[in-house]
């Protein structure tokens, strides 16, 4: 059946859309980053850290796709707000990754927990990571103009469609470190802790120092 728009124009179908959107948002969301970092870190405690991540990261997503919907995307693309959210958000994940590493042995060793819980975490690891913002104001914006004609039902469409990508991956992600860290001692738990946290302090200073050479 024939879709048409408010004009009148014949519209292509939107389920091979939606596939493209599947295979793209796939292709960001299985690298590393501060996100996975993070969900294999808080994955120890809980099978449902991913999930909640998830939740964090879409709390700082959804309402950044709708800026980008209704025309300020280009507002991610400005040089001077580049180099001040690389260096801020990379001082930031460097922070994240000193205070995961300082309490490695207690969180891996005494059962105890970041001082933060997974829903926040998705939000700074996701609101801090200016690559993130600098994906959405190039790739992301070529997959929301291609649900612009289709109006509310394709942005609803299209955020539902990339959100469970996301919550996709990092829920596979967090039950099976979940449902295998009986098999780690605590020496293997405590490495876990020492390369995500590294891993959060080399992202974070990978960050200040791209804000810095643009900056220069």
């Amino acid at each position: 059946m024939l879709q048409f728009n408010q004009r009148g124009v014949i519209l292509p179908p939107i389920i091979p859309i939606l596939l493209s959107v599947v295979w793209t948002s796939l292709s960001g969301v299985i690298q590393p980053g501060p996100v996975f970092a993070m969900t294999l870190a808080k994955s120890q405690r809980s099978p449902w850290a991913g999930a909640q991540i998830a939740i964090g990261h879409a709390i700082i997503e959804v309402p950044l796709i709708l800026l980008i919907y209704f025309g300020f995307g280009q507002f991610f693309e400005n040089p001077v707000v580049q180099v001040v959210l690389s260096i801020l958000g990379g001082g930031m994940i460097v922070w994240l990754g000193i205070g995961m590493f300082r309490s490695r042995v207690e969180v891996a060793g005494e059962g105890k927990d970041l001082p933060y819980n997974a829903v926040v975490a998705g939000i700074i690891t996701t609101g801090l990571n200016p690559f993130f913002l600098l994906w959405w104001a190039t790739v992301g914006i070529m997959l929301v103009m291609k649900f612009h004609e289709f109006g509310t039902v394709g942005l609803v469409s299209f955020i539902f469609t990339h959100w469970l990508c996301d919550l996709g991956w990092l829920s596979l992600v967090s039950v099976l470190v979940y449902n295998t860290r009986k098999i780690w001692g605590r020496k293997f738990r405590e490495w876990v802790f020492i390369i995500c946290s590294l891993g959060l302090i080399g992202f974070g200073g990978w960050f200040i120092i791209s804000g810095i050479q643009t900056m220069l």
